[in-house]
């Protein structure tokens, strides 16, 4: 992916569609009988959910998961056709735009399902649900003794089109962890008291975990973006995008001068910094002061001194000079560098790289977009 932005761009986003696509049919080609949707929550996880979900929707991808109810409604003109499941449900009010935008809630409690209900009867519609059963996470979702509750009062299911069960693994990424397997038991336990429909369980980690937990229909998200769903073995992902600032600056430092704020560099011979238009308000992190690794020309350059909201310092000492000029961009997670390696970096994972890469990075998909 070439990096190329207007001249005015101090940052830039750039998102292959070709390789989440590819990510994507690479994770279906698991699959022997379930649908494999996409999670397309959090703007796509920060990479564009207008750009990235059309490209899936086009390979053949038919449901989407969003977080919240306005993702759902941004992206169902771009997805005519598609289903759109809102993870979170849906809060009291809301009932019309749900079912006006045709966005299908996952309904997280039983108050969630009566009032679903009652704006069925109340419009004298059939409308449709996924429902989560919670067996493990204790976030959202039915505990065992709400299941119970539903699976001895049917009548709480009536108005709605149950259109699947959905639950959610706590440690899918944890090869050799106990408690994935005892969660689908779980499942099945619950779902055996319950009407027969379709069932969703693995998230990314999950569908690499084998044929048991992929059920119905899976739901890859972070793996889509190239984020490792086997930590414990290599990344069978592709790479989908890159992100850079541009140089600003080039100035000389001899030893004993300080760089950035707190003085937190001491300079110990002399050489070169480059300042980059890059910062935590633009999504790298802070803790990555004195610890981060940026590359410029394909030469690997350290962070000196702290990440301030729009500039990092590099010591640019040993690059040649050809390679170091302003205008020119450094190579913040890329080819050289995967947002994974910047994640543990920074001492957190990688979709909270990609979740906070900010709008005011200049952003480009390659192919672009249709209408762009």
């Amino acid at each position: 992916m070439p990096l190329s932005a207007p001249p005015s761009a101090t940052s830039l986003l750039a998102v292959d569609l070709e390789a989440v696509v590819e990510n994507w049919r690479t994770l279906k080609g698991r699959l022997e009988r379930a649908e494999c949707a996409a999670v397309v929550k959090a703007n796509a996880y920060g990479l564009g959910a207008a750009a990235v979900a059309p490209a899936l929707a086009a390979a053949g991808c038919s449901t989407f998961f969003v977080a919240l109810l306005e993702e759902g409604m941004a992206l169902r003109p771009r997805l005519p056709g598609a289903t759109i499941i809102a993870l979170s449900g849906f809060l009291p009010g809301t009932e019309k735009d749900l079912a006006g935008h045709e966005i299908v809630p996952v309904l997280n409690s039983l108050d969630d399902i009566a009032r679903w209900q009652a704006f069925a009867r109340k419009t004298e519609t059939v409308q449709p649900a996924w429902i989560h059963l919670d067996t493990g996470m204790n976030r959202l979702g039915l505990s065992a003794v709400d299941t119970q509750t539903l699976a001895t009062e049917p009548d709480r299911l009536g108005g709605l089109e149950v259109k699947g069960w959905i639950s959610h693994l706590a440690c899918a990424d944890l090869r050799f962890h106990p408690s994935s397997s005892a969660q689908l038991g779980r499942f099945h336990q619950q779902l055996a008291r319950l009407p027969k429909a379709r069932r969703s369980f693995a998230n990314s980690s999950g569908i690499c975990r084998g044929r048991a937990f992929h059920l119905d229909l899976v739901r890859p998200g972070a793996a889509l973006y190239g984020i490792n769903p086997t930590p414990e073995t290599g990344n069978p992902m592709r790479p989908v995008f890159r992100f850079a600032g541009r140089i600003l600056q080039v100035r000389p430092v001899d030893t004993g001068m300080t760089v950035g704020y707190g003085a937190a560099h001491v300079v110990v011979r002399p050489g070169r910094i480059a300042t980059i238009a890059v910062g935590y308000a633009d999504g790298y992190p802070r803790s990555l002061g004195n610890r981060g690794l940026v590359h410029i020309g394909g030469m690997p350059a350290r962070v000196v001194g702290r990440v301030s909201m729009d500039l990092i310092t590099v010591d640019v000492t040993d690059l040649p000079d050809s390679v170091v000029r302003p205008g020119g961009w450094a190579e913040l997670i890329g080819p050289h560098q995967t947002v994974d390696q910047v994640a543990a970096s920074a001492g957190t994972i990688g979709y909270e790289i990609l979740t906070g890469l900010a709008r005011r990075c200049h952003r480009v998909w390659l192919p672009p977009a249709k209408g762009d």
